[in-house]
This record gives C-alpha cells, sequence and structure tokens, in this order.
C-alpha cells in the first residue's frame, strides 16, 4: 500500500544528517576538499541552522558562495589520519508549491525558448550556464532525438515538462550500480536504465537542444520504507532532480526519477550545469595507501514545527 503523504504541498520540517567516512589502508599525510554540504536559502525552503564537523580537525575550513551561488567549503587537512569524517547538519523549513499545468500552458516550449534569449529576462551568461552542453549533459544526436519527441516547438510548455518527466520514468529502469560517474548520456539511452543523476543529466539535455535552461539540482528527498518496517539509521541518500526557467522568471522542478513535479519533500542543497559543480564531497590526498572505503550514511528527518 502507498505511503498516506497527506498534502505534500503543506509546509515541512527537516533535519538533514550526512555523514561521509573515508577509511585508507596507510596514512594519508594531507587531504585537501572541497564540499557542498550547507543547503542554500531560496523561494521556497528556509535555512534554520547548519553545522559541518570534520574529523581529524581541519587545518583549514572556509566557506564561500561560488559562480552558481551555491555555499562552497574548502576544506585542508594536514594531520596524519587513516580516516576522514565529514558531517553536516542541517534544519531546513520548507513549503513548495503546486505546479499549474494550465498557467505554464500559456507558452509553447518554442515561445519560451525565444522569450528566455531576450537578455531583459534572462541574463546572457546564465542563459549560456544552463542551455550550452557540459562535461556531463553532452547533446549527442541520441539525446536530440529522445527530446524531439517530447518537446516539440508548438507543444503547450507545462504538458511538455509532465511528458517529460514520465517519459524518462516510464522508459527507464532505477538500477543502482547500472551507471558510474563517467557514464555518457548516449550509453543510459542505450541501456535504458540508470540512477536519479543520470535521469536528472538526461532530463536537463532534453530541455537544453530545444532552447530551454535544464538546470541540475542536488539535494534530498524524504523517504519512506516499506509498511511494517523499520526506518534504518542512514538508509536515506542525496537525491538529484531538475529544474527550468519560465520566461516570468519561476524555476519549475521536475523528478523523472519519482515521476512529479518537486513538493515539500525535496530539499535543495545546490544547482548547477551538472554533478561536477555540486559534488557533496570531493578533493584530493597524499598518500602510500593502496586501498580505501567509502561510506556515506544519509538521514532525512521530519519535524514537528509549529507553524508560523
Amino acid at each position: 500500500m502507498a505511503a498516506d503523504w497527506g498534502d505534500v504541498h503543506a509546509r515541512r520540517s527537516y533535519e538533514v544528517r550526512h555523514r561521509t567516512t573515508y577509511n585508507y589502508d596507510d596514512f594519508v599525510t594531507t587531504s585537501f576538499a572541497r564540499s557542498c554540504l550547507r543547503p542554500r536559502s531560496t523561494a521556497h525552503q528556509q535555512v534554520i541552522s547548519n553545522r559541518i564537523e570534520v574529523l581529524p580537525g581541519a587545518d583549514v575550513l572556509t566557506e564561500h558562495v561560488d559562480y552558481f551561488g551555491n555555499y562552497s567549503h574548502y576544506i585542508e587537512i594536514r594531520t596524519r589520519h587513516t580516516q576522514l569524517e565529514v558531517a553536516k547538519t542541517s534544519v531546513v523549513d520548507v513549503t513548495w508549491p503546486q505546479v499549474d499545468v494550465d498557467e505554464v500552458n500559456q507558452w509553447t516550449v518554442a515561445q519560451a525558448a525565444l522569450q528566455l534569449r531576450d537578455p531583459a529576462v534572462f541574463t546572457p551568461a546564465e542563459h549560456a550556464s544552463y542551455t550550452l552542453p557540459s562535461d556531463l549533459v553532452v547533446l549527442s544526436p541520441e539525446v536530440k532525438e529522445y527530446a524531439a519527441q517530447i518537446l516539440p516547438p508548438d507543444r503547450p510548455l507545462g504538458d511538455a515538462l509532465v511528458d517529460l518527466y514520465e517519459s524518462i520514468y516510464r522508459d527507464f529502469s532505477y538500477q543502482k550500480g547500472a551507471t558510474s560517474v563517467t557514464t555518457t548520456l548516449a550509453e543510459v539511452l542505450a541501456e535504458r536504465a540508470g540512477v536519479c543523476q543520470d535521469f536528472a543529466h538526461l532530463a536537463a539535455g532534453c530541455l537544453r537542444v530545444v532552447g530551454l535552461p535544464g538546470r541540475y539540482v542536488s539535494g534530498y528527498i524524504e523517504s519512506r520504507p516499506p509498511d511494517g518496517k523499520p526506518k534504518l539509521e542512514g538508509s536515506d541518500a542525496t537525491h538529484a532532480w531538475t529544474s527550468t526557467r519560465l520566461p516570468d522568471g519561476r524555476w519549475v522542478d521536475l523528478d523523472p526519477t519519482n515521476n512529479h513535479f518537486a513538493d515539500s519533500r525535496y530539499i535543495v542543497t545546490a544547482w548547477g550545469r551538472d554533478f561536477r559543480d555540486v559534488s557533496p564531497l570531493k578533493g584530493v590526498i597524499f598518500t602510500e595507501s593502496k586501498k580505501s572505503t567509502l561510506k556515506v550514511a544519509v538521514d532525512v528527518i521530519p519535524l514537528e514545527r509549529l507553524p508560523v
């Protein structure tokens, strides 16, 4: 039986815990890392608190805002270690409005693409960021062929966006391990399988080939265990989806992995052109280690907060 989520557009509060642990079979003498872990404040999301902890203690831990407006942390550790742990704990309030498909249908795909090329509507730099190809969103002939079936120029935009997430959800199987961070969209289209990262990249690619912005969004989504089963600690995961901009300035977020528009179960961490812009943690280490293991534990915990 499907979970009863109630009103998925009502205000919700969450505590998000995200812990990344690396273990090495020899000492790491120096570690340099960049992380995108602090959630963004948006029109639909208020960040109440955020805390980042690093073990062993960081010699340098700084924060800046990157080109896309994401919070980026630089971590430098010069203490010898065989284990590195980076933990984030955030509390957020989330309220996503329901997408009015009929309202979005006031534009066709072609009309929206044309209006978004107007510098008075969308800055040229931002337009280029989300309409040109990127490292992981290559606009190959296979992507163009797939997009042409869903996003023809004269189709009402709202209907086209619904068909985009429904088509990817229907045509592709969710299979952990079927792809890697180097898998191309052409390979995803050939294998018809992948994970949320692949489906978000594909949706972004389909939007970009028809001249619409395709933005890759990284974050979390509340999940629930099967009926009668307890929710295991650390069993949640990061999530990815896609957003596109309307000519009136709003962004619409769609999730082809779960077959619907984003709602108040979605928590935004960062966005960019593709996964490489928003990786939760990446870096360089100096070590003689030949083996390492990675463990990621995520908990998305609903909180009871009084309405304001």
